[in-house]
C-alpha cells in the first residue's frame, strides 16, 4: 500500500472539557498517514490519488466552529472524514495538544482505522 503522509499540521481550535478549555481555543498538531487504494495502473495526475490540499482543506472546514471534547473524538472524527470522503483504505491519525499543561510540552492519542494491506 502507497502511503501520503500530512504531518505537523497545526491548527487553533476549542477542544478539552474543563470550561477554559470551551472559551480558548489552542492549537492541536496533526500527523496524518493516509492509505492510498491500490490502483491498477501508475500514479500519474492528481485524479490517480488523494489530493491532500483538498484533505488539508476539508478538515479545516469540518473542524470550524466545533468543540471536540476528547483527543480520541477528534482523531475518530478526522479517521472517519478521510475514510469515508476520500475513500481511503487505512489511516493513522495523530492528534497532538501543544504546551496543554504545566510542565506538559505535548500529549494526544493516534489511532489507526481500515484495512492496512
Amino acid at each position: 500500500m502507497d502511503i501520503i503522509f500530512i504531518h505537523d499540521f497545526r491548527l487553533d481550535i476549542l477542544i478539552g472539557i474543563y470550561d477554559w478549555e470551551r472559551k480558548a481555543p489552542q492549537t492541536v498538531q496533526f500527523d496524518l498517514e493516509i492509505g492510498i487504494p491500490d490502483r491498477a495502473k501508475p500514479v500519474e495526475k492528481i485524479g490517480d490519488t488523494i489530493d491532500y490540499t483538498k484533505v488539508v482543506a476539508r478538515i479545516e472546514s469540518s473542524l470550524r466552529g466545533n468543540h471536540f471534547p476528547l483527543v480520541e473524538r477528534l482523531a475518530e472524527h478526522v479517521a472517519q472524514l478521510v475514510l469515508q470522503e476520500f475513500r481511503s483504505p487505512w489511516i493513522r491519525v495523530s492528534v497532538t495538544k501543544l504546551s496543554p499543561l504545566r510542565n506538559v510540552k505535548r500529549l494526544g492519542v493516534t489511532i489507526e482505522r481500515g484495512a492496512k494491506t
